[in-house]
């Protein structure tokens, strides 16, 4: 049994708005999903208006007829709770709901994630809603799940927020004299006296744009508690319908739509109150495929580990990019494919019938303006819905097992962002994505992992851009590292602890003993500068370009691999290695040429007896899911054209059933997917 109940196959589906389109296109609809072997539809995402006309009126007459279509239809339904968009009504009545900005303005009606999460009226229709909704709906058995709200996102600095900051921060930090000596506010002059004169920061006061249209502010630790702040005061919201729905409907599970690597919310927080993580998956035309994953396993990552449900994907075109490309013949399949290997047991879109007007009418769809299947993109869903069908229930509810993982922390990169210096250019998502990417592109299975998340069934850890080291966190790498682990960290790590507040023990700070080094200071590069990395001997051996900052190391008995090439540090160490333990704890003083860093990678794996999942080759992206002991390797060509590849044990792909014999060479084609089990 999976997340969604007893399900015999990878569930197909997405997004459906019927309640856009007159009633008797939506026989034809049903027609159009079954030949595409859609079976399950998200619906009532954004009908709160429609729902509820009036403060006092509920009307679920054109919901009723909605489902009972999917329900003749023998469809299962995802119900979303609707309350992405509050509404017009309640604005007028009770402007409190409304956001409002950073720079003090006030909104007004006329988008979705506009409601203020702190507001108690808002909260209490939401709740009121999502309980009605479960109590009349609850005992359908195709409702498989429920769907709060959409993509909890966004910023409110109204008073409702300001107020609650201020419980937030008692409950925090106990007493002001705690919160003055945190914040350091005796800088400029900032010392609190009375919670009252603690004010959200925003551009009103405590915060400013900088370069880059970076965030940066005077007291930065405010600015990063107001985000934890946040993040919890939606996930709070969140939990108002949560609670209702699980009072009426306790057998439903419930999720909502995450987004990836996104700013506002730390999803590890959230996964813990979600009983299945489900996501949306918007990549850019050129992404590369290990940014792509790296997505997926950090929502799976979010949910423990857990198989996690695509929720959304475009079948053709994004309409919200700078350049909005089709996807090219067989990617979506490729890309529906890849979340699968990745653990999700879904395959949705974002939308089912394009929408006529406003600002996602071409935004792609299974069903376009047309309203027929002689289209490409319908052909595509329809293969890819026979596929799904033929492959049944051979690899849902498997695990993905990992003996690599990098450390995802949102503190650090709200505190990295937020941080006066020392570059610009430090992007903490995508320096992550860096060394994710190294393991990734050589088939090792990798886990993306938060500071709470157990380090046992790990040998090695990547933590790069470690600058905020959280309580006992520097003990739980020592444990880990004592015991054999390999741990790799980098530049601006072990600076401060959660507060911000910077170590006065000497950088890394609480790694420092670790690391076997001290850093004296640390140097940022423009961007036309270059330093390099010198390795005089061994696997490693060359120069090698070191970027953006470098580290002035003194080594504390670790042992030097690369010295620096240039500038008036030239000769002092670059990269280190310290023994601790039976462990090993490697240290990059600067951003480190991809090249180098994917060799040390191959050496470090190579060091633990840990092997990739499938033979390397450029492009080819493998990955394992486990079921019952039984091995489910999925083979994805991410390239452009045909790729030769060596299929190394006696195995049979599942979506064709072709066998291959041991170290057969086979020419799988571009864009082309095998899951292949063992004869």
């Amino acid at each position: 049994m999976n997340f969604y109940g007893n399900v015999n196959k990878v569930l197909y589906g997405g997004d459906y708005n019927p309640e856009q389109w007159p009633k008797e296109i939506w026989k034809e609809d049903m027609r159009l999903f079954t030949l595409a072997g859609i079976d399950v539809l998200t619906i009532n995402v954004f009908s709160w208006a429609a729902l509820q006309p009036s403060e006092d009126e509920y009307n679920f007459s054109v919901l009723d007829e909605i489902i009972e279509t999917i329900s003749v239809a023998e469809m299962k339904i995802c119900l979303a709770t609707a309350t992405a968009t509050h509404p017009a009504w309640m604005a007028r009545r009770y402007p409190e709901i409304l956001r409002v900005n950073a720079d003090g303005s006030k909104r007004k009606f006329g988008d979705r994630e506009n409601s203020c999460p702190n507001s108690g009226i808002y909260r209490m229709y939401a709740g009121r809603l999502a309980r009605k909704l479960a109590e009349r709906y609850g005992k359908l058995e195709n409702i498989i799940a429920w769907h709060i709200s959409n993509e909890f996102s966004g910023y409110c600095y109204c008073d409702n927020c300001q107020n609650a900051f201020r419980q937030w921060l008692k409950k925090r930090y106990k007493t002001l004299e705690t919160l003055n000596a945190a914040w350091n506010t005796s800088f400029w002059g900032h010392t609190y006296h009375d919670w009252e004169d603690i004010v959200s920061p925003s551009f009103l006061g405590g915060e400013w744009t900088g370069h880059q249209h970076r965030i940066s502010g005077s007291c930065q630790i405010q600015s990063i508690d107001y985000r934890r702040f946040y993040s919890d005061s939606l996930l709070d919201c969140y939990l108002v319908e949560v609670r209702e729905l699980r009072e009426i409907t306790p057998q439903i599970p419930v999720t909502t739509n995450l987004m990836g690597t996104y700013w506002d919310t730390d999803y590890f927080k959230w996964g813990k109150h979600m009983d299945f993580i489900a996501w949306d998956n918007y990549p850019w035309p050129d992404c590369p495929y290990t940014r792509i994953s790296m997505n997926h396993a950090l929502m799976r990552g979010c949910g423990n580990g857990k198989p996690f449900s695509l929720m959304e994907q475009t079948p053709s075109v994004t309409n919200w990019q700078p350049y909005n490309s089709l996807k090219r013949p067989g990617i979506m399949r490729l890309w529906s494919y890849q979340a699968l290997a990745h653990g999700s047991d879904t395959v949705m879109f974002f939308q089912m019938r394009r929408s006529r007007g406003c600002c996602e009418k071409f935004h792609g769809a299974v069903i376009d303006h047309c309203g027929n299947e002689n289209t490409r993109v319908f052909r595509e869903v329809a293969a890819l819905g026979e596929e799904l069908k033929k492959l049944g229930d051979a690899f849902l509810d498997s695990r993905i097992v990992s003996q690599t993982a990098v450390l995802y922390d949102w503190d650090n990169w709200w505190a990295t962002s937020i941080s006066a210096g020392p570059t610009i250019d430090m992007n903490y998502p995508e320096e992550v994505y860096r060394y994710y990417d190294a393991l990734a592109k050589q088939n090792y299975s990798v886990d993306i992992i938060g500071v709470d998340t157990a380090l046992d069934n790990y040998k090695i850890l990547y933590a790069p851009l470690l600058y905020m080291v959280k309580p006992g966190y520097a003990k739980k790498l020592k444990r880990f590292v004592n015991n054999g682990g390999i741990l790799l960290t980098t530049y601006f790590s072990g600076m401060t602890d959660e507060r911000d507040l910077v170590t006065q023990d000497g950088y890394p700070g609480e790694l420092r003993e670790l690391c076997g080094i001290w850093v004296e200071e640390t140097d940022a590069l423009l961007p036309d500068q270059k330093n390099g990395f010198v390795i005089k001997d061994g696997e490693l051996a060359g120069t090698w370009k070191a970027e953006m900052l470098c580290d002035i190391i003194h080594p504390e008995g670790a042992e030097v691999i690369a010295l620096y090439e240039s500038d008036f540090y030239a000769g002092t160490p670059a990269l280190c290695r310290n023994n601790f333990g039976k462990g090993q704890v490697w240290y990059f003083g600067a951003r480190p040429q991809q090249e180098l860093l994917d060799r040390v990678t191959a050496l470090i794996c190579g060091g633990q007896e840990i092997k990739p999942v499938f033979p390397v080759t450029e492009g080819i992206e493998a990955v394992c899911r486990i079921k019952d002991g039984k091995e489910f390797v999925f083979v994805l060509n991410h390239n452009k054209n045909d790729m030769k590849i060596t299929i190394s044990e006696a195995s049979r792909d599942i979506i064709t059933n072709k066998k291959f014999d041991a170290d057969e060479c086979f020419l799988l084609p571009a864009a082309g997917v095998l899951i292949l089990v063992k004869n």
